[in-house]
């Protein structure tokens, strides 16, 4: 049989914690500065179940990790509650939505103030996917949708007053 300080020694260990045994009976724990919780390999198999189909169902994804339906939704939590699952998102079909232009663009403004070209890409919702503030080739990528390359050719008329910029058009995923 092996005692419960033993087992809390074999755990902590596994997941290198820096443990200091004292005395023959009590163990000092001293955590890595900045350490974060370690995820296990079951863990992992769930983020990449969810990562594939994020539809699962608990049960059916406890099949999948080999856990029962309670224990998988508990896990899920845990990774929900720890910051690694941030979201559940689906995949929108622009094309069939009516937007068949997938455009990106690089950004490129001169001044240090940006807020002109900010303040239009919030009113721009119906077209712009992301807006990254990158390092780089550029200050901005743009991810947008356009219906018609007229629209597009309006889209990039009007940000030409606040920025300069070079687009690449998606033509294949």
């Amino acid at each position: 049989m092996i005692s419960p300080f033993h087992f809390i020694f074999k755990v902590l260990s596994k997941h290198k914690k820096i443990v200091q045994r004292t005395n023959y009976v009590k163990y000092i724990l001293f955590f890595q500065k900045g350490y974060k919780k370690m995820i296990d390999e079951t863990d992992k198999k769930i983020l990449d179940e969810l990562s594939k189909n994020s539809r699962l169902t608990m049960k059916k994804l406890g099949e999948k990790v080999h856990l029962t339906a309670p224990a998988t939704a508990s896990r899920v939590v845990k990774l929900l509650d720890n910051g690694i699952i941030k979201g559940c998102s689906i995949e929108v079909n622009q094309v069939k939505l009516g937007f068949s232009i997938h455009a990106f663009l690089n950004i490129y403004i001169e001044k240090i103030h940006h807020q002109p070209y900010l303040a239009f890409i919030e009113t721009q919702g119906n077209y712009v996917i992301n807006n990254y503030k990158v390092s780089g080739d550029g200050c901005y990528l743009l991810e947008c949708k356009f219906p018609s390359n007229e629209v597009l050719d309006q889209f990039l008329n009007d940000l030409n007053k606040h920025a300069n910029y070079k687009v690449s058009i998606v033509i294949g995923k």
